[in-house]
């Protein structure tokens, strides 16, 4: 019997803009996801168990070209307009050419606008509809992306887990400070590799 038949990996943030060295946003990022291997750890899990998930999400984030849909942004939303970055059809929205090996069984779930993947988007219909119950994290930014949708999804009754090698932050401090102190006072965090 498979393990993981009731469990989905949810990616979060693996766009152009902050995984590409050309991307607007990748120096944000850039310290926190080269000490934790983030992308090649994260490319390795899927290629080693992600057809034995129940489903594997990928959540990412567009705007339209005059961002229309934040209202008076403060913090990252600010950064993320002021920076032109997740425009849709530009180079840094789209999702990295890492993950193309993995189409036959990622699925793309659209319309994520902010920082909760589960805010305007299907997210939660496409996790029921595969008696999900489990879901796992992987991606970035871990103290504001990764934190919001997770902590949305133990509010609706999944269990949690955080992966801290497949995740990243804006600086290595905070990326531990969220997996030693933030993330265990509500969700399991682990190494992919015990996953």
């Amino acid at each position: 019997m498979n393990a993981l038949k009731h469990t989905a990996l949810v990616l979060i943030g693996y766009q152009n803009d902050y995984f590409s060295p050309e991307g607007l946003l990748y120096k944000v990022i850039e310290e926190s996801s080269r000490a934790t291997g983030v992308l090649e750890n994260t490319l390795s899990l899927l290629r080693e168990q992600g057809e034995n998930f129940g489903v594997v999400v990928n959540t990412p984030i567009h705007f339209t070209a005059d961002y229309n849909e934040l209202n008076e942004p403060i913090g990252i939303l600010q950064v993320i307009k002021e920076q032109g970055a997740f425009k849709e059809g530009t180079f840094g929205a789209q999702i990295i050419p890492q993950l193309n090996e993995f189409n036959n069984f990622v699925k793309v779930v659209p319309g994520k606008r902010g920082l909760n993947a589960f805010s305007n988007t299907t997210l939660e219909k496409v996790l029921l509809e595969r008696q999900i119950t489990n879901i796992v994290f992987a991606g970035t930014v871990t103290s504001i992306c990764i934190d919001s949708t997770a902590r949305s999804a133990v509010d609706m009754g999944f269990k949690v887990t955080i992966l801290e090698d497949c995740t990243s932050s804006r600086t290595q401090f905070e990326q531990n400070f969220y997996c030693d102190d933030i993330f265990p006072l509500y969700a399991r965090v682990c190494h992919s590799s015990t996953l």
